[in-house]
């Protein structure tokens, strides 16, 4: 991070987003999109001596809780947001053509629905000159983000708000910055690529919707590139307009194996967050492999109901408090401790999975099953190779017979964590392949195939 910059964008790697902190000169700061984890925010306010006075959102997120109720908790922020959200917290509440005076700087609110209904832009003004915009999910980086978050039966009404919208923004001077809550990584529709913030001159002539030839074309671009989102999605808008509470201390109360049992009776389940190679050598039966990562949070919203309670286990050097805020993120706060002492506290029996290298997974001799995005798998997969995201495998797992089954990703993770659920329906002859696609292509001297090859069979 630059910390001559008077805004130093925040990145959550594991969901693809970025929020922002703004210098305002005066020992006060600026938070735009803040999450409910604080904790890099936080650090990076501190490094700069800076108190945040005031929190913005630009929409009601439906990919994280918003952190501005913290903000205002803890810093006394006021809190910036669109009237329209209807939000059910004490808020300044913007409407278009609105201006916010900072001290020396300015926010002029736009009016840019399209991601979401309310969804409000800010330009950050010095006088009059526009130093950039944050954009939220209007123009991003070489897209836009999705529309269909409000149902089927809005998705195309917001994308011709989105259309118009992103024209909008295109009108504002071609040197302002673009900073952009969503990024590479995000399931709000964000492209793959390094680069998360960006200028309006430079979308302008590299962004594929800003090229399209009418509203038409543009609507069918966008809804064209939509892929699947986790369920929390359609939940967390509505949970962010009342308000998600304040945080204090999170921590997992210790439990012993008798009391793990108890819970599992009850219907709590065991998410294993360490590596995938220590879940695959012992695992109490049953357990969900989520290996702890940047991406933790996601694939916890996207597996689990956010009310059935689970029992955390991890290694002795993972960061509880990493577990408790990526959860909280999301609003899964459903835990009920964790295993003292990790799999050494554990009496009971265990199971394990065979982790293998690519050069042992032989194109058409044993079933393969890659579970990435359906974007991943049509860029290239081993041939032959079966394909079910790994957000929709538990409700496929039944129409898969138990046969020895290899089942792989992109790296080794979400494989393991996709054999752990078809494990506890039941399938017992399974396999995990370490690394990738491009590994197995290296090791093999294979040609990947490409497209919708495969298909669960019925």
């Amino acid at each position: 991070m630059d910390i001559s910059s008077p805004v130093q964008p925040i990145v959550d790697e594991g969901l693809g987003n970025s929020s922002y902190l703004v210098d305002l000169g005066d020992g006060r700061a600026l938070a735009v999109d803040a999450s409910r984890d604080l904790r890099e925010l936080r650090r990076q306010a501190e490094r700069r001596r800076l108190t945040v006075a005031f929190a913005a959102d630009t929409h009601l997120h439906a990919d994280f809780l918003s952190g501005a109720r913290q903000l205002a908790a803890d810093d006394g922020a006021r809190i910036l947001a669109s009237a329209a959200g209807r939000r059910e917290f004490d808020h300044v509440r913007l409407d278009d053509g609105d201006e916010v005076d900072l001290g020396g700087l300015t926010l002029r609110v736009l009016a840019t629905p399209g991601h979401t209904g309310e969804h409000l832009a800010y330009v950050l003004l010095d006088g009059n000159a526009p130093l950039g915009v944050f954009s939220g999910g209007s123009l991003i980086v070489g897209s836009a983000a999705r529309t269909d978050l409000a149902g089927p039966d809005r998705t195309e009404e917001l994308a011709r708000a989105q259309y118009r919208s992103l024209r909008r923004l295109a009108t504002l001077p071609d040197q302002a910055a673009l900073w952009p809550t969503h990024g590479a990584g995000s399931f709000c529709s964000a492209p793959a690529g390094a680069r998360r913030t960006s200028t309006v001159g430079a979308e302008k002539a590299t962004n594929p919707l800003l090229q399209a030839a009418d509203e038409d074309a543009f609507v069918s671009r966008l809804l064209d590139g939509l892929g699947s989102f986790p369920p929390y999605f359609l939940r967390l808008a509505e949970a962010n307009r009342r308000g998600p509470a304040p945080l204090g201390r999170l921590s997992l109360a210790p439990l012993d194996a008798a009391a793990v049992r108890g819970l599992l009776a009850g219907g709590a389940v065991v998410v294993d967050v360490r590596p995938a190679v220590s879940f695959a050598a012992a695992h109490i039966p049953g357990a969900i492999s989520i290996p702890l990562r940047p991406q933790f949070a996601s694939w916890l919203g996207w597996l689990l109901d956010p009310a059935t309670p689970y029992v955390i286990v991890r290694e002795p050097g993972q960061d509880e408090q990493e577990i408790c805020r990526q959860a909280a993120k999301i609003g899964f706060e459903a835990w009920a401790g964790e295993l003292a002492g990790g799999m050494a506290g554990w009496d009971g029996p265990v199971s394990s999975i065979d982790v293998v290298t690519p050069a042992q997974v032989g194109a058409g001799r044993t079933r393969v099953l890659d579970v990435r995005q359906d974007s991943e798998y049509v860029a290239g997969h081993v041939p032959g190779a079966l394909h079910v995201e790994l957000g929709r495998l538990p409700g496929q797992a039944d129409r898969l017979p138990d046969e020895p089954t290899v089942v792989m990703c992109g790296h080794g993770e979400r494989a393991m964590t996709a054999a752990s659920l078809l494990e506890r329906t039941g399938h017992r002859q399974l396999r995990v392949m370490r690394g990738g696609p491009d590994d197995w292509r290296e090791r093999t001297g294979g040609t990947l195939q490409e497209g919708m090859a495969g298909t669960v069979p019925g």
